[in-house]
């Protein structure tokens, strides 16, 4: 259960996920009705409608997540670590946009992609030690990206 004093700290976590997102569409939404749609992809590509609601959903939880950890206070060496991973996949999420769309190179964005799945796996596992639902939590975010990396090696591969 949630307590009314941890509320801040809940929406802190939500506001810096959301953040991400928002840095990435800077880079995203340009980039989708001119460069995007010139590229090959596969069949299996989702609708562009479908991805903003999606990554909405993914940052909630990953807030989440971050919150539940956070909560056991920061002066735990290992909460300190934890969040750590966490922000550096949550830079390494938002950069993939830059990669991607912002620099047109869909080999730079499965590099990018590359290192963001270890990122998310490190989370996960430093996530799970501490609270098993934040690590499990991160699981749609994990599968999400697995399909993205896919997906982005493809239209390298198309491309």
């Amino acid at each position: 259960m949630i307590q009314v004093n941890e509320i801040p700290k809940l929406l802190i976590s939500i506001l810096i996920c959301q953040s991400a997102g928002l840095i990435g569409s800077f880079f995203t939404s340009p980039a989708i009705p001119t460069w995007y749609v010139t590229l090959n992809k596969p069949f299996f590509t989702p609708p562009n409608w479908l991805f903003a609601p999606v990554w909405i959903t993914l940052y909630l939880l990953m807030g989440v997540s971050a919150f539940l950890i956070w909560r056991k206070g920061l002066e735990d060496r290992q909460v300190q670590i934890a969040l750590t991973i966490f922000g550096v996949q949550l830079i390494f999420n938002a950069f993939w946009s830059v990669a991607f769309f912002g620099l047109k190179s869909p080999l730079a964005g499965l590099i990018v992609i590359i290192v963001l799945w270890i990122a998310i796996v490190l989370t996960i596992l430093k996530f799970f030690k501490i609270s098993k639902t934040a690590g499990l939590i991160l699981i749609p975010y994990i599968l999400w990206v697995s399909f993205a990396a896919f997906l982005n090696m493809t239209i390298v591969i198309l491309n």
